[in-house]
């Protein structure tokens, strides 16, 4: 396991032109308990963008408290190996055990604000993405009592969902992968 000051170092000289990596370092080296839910301010999630084999669907969740379609992760929860957090957030949001982790480099970031929900203030949530892959045809999908909806999702349909700026890097970054 890389520790993440190395992965956002890797990720700063293959994506210079984006600023999350060099804020969400920043955060780290400037901020203590950054992997739990206890830090008021921010703190650090794991999450997993899922792939099919042929690359043209992705495997999205309606999450239910935000009310939108998102890639499925979640908080660290104390864990400092957030590509563990992505799988086992993937794991538990899609009923799915087969991942394949397509690579040990961050995928994406996306540092975003979390509006005040059951107790919790705003805060930000500095959500580092990884790369997985898995088999709709070998996988039933589960919804988890934190989703709608699970489904997987045509990649040109992704951003009729949700254009956020992430989604559109992500998507972006997939289609480059699949050509």
């Amino acid at each position: 396991m890389k520790n993440l000051t190395i992965l956002l170092k890797e990720y700063i000289s293959i994506y210079p032109h984006e600023d999350s990596a060099s804020n969400m370092l920043d955060f780290f080296n400037k901020n203590e308990n950054t992997f739990n839910k206890d830090n008021k301010k921010g703190h650090f999630t794991g999450s997993a963008w899922i792939v099919n084999p042929e690359r043209s669907m992705v495997l999205m969740t309606h999450h239910k408290k935000l009310n939108m379609w998102l890639q499925l992760g979640g908080h660290a929860d104390g864990t400092e190996d957030l590509i563990s957090v992505a799988i086992r957030e993937a794991k538990e949001e899609s009923g799915f055990n087969e991942f394949i982790l397509l690579s040990d480099k961050i995928f994406d970031l996306d540092i975003h604000e979390i509006p005040a929900l059951d107790g919790s203030p705003v805060h930000r949530h500095y959500d580092v993405r990884f790369l997985l892959q898995a088999d709709p045809g070998n996988n039933t999908i589960i919804v988890s009592d934190e989703s709608h909806d699970v489904q997987w999702i045509p990649l040109e349909k992704v951003l009729s969902l949700n254009p956020e700026n992430s989604m559109k890097r992500m998507v972006n970054k997939t289609s480059v992968l699949s050509s």
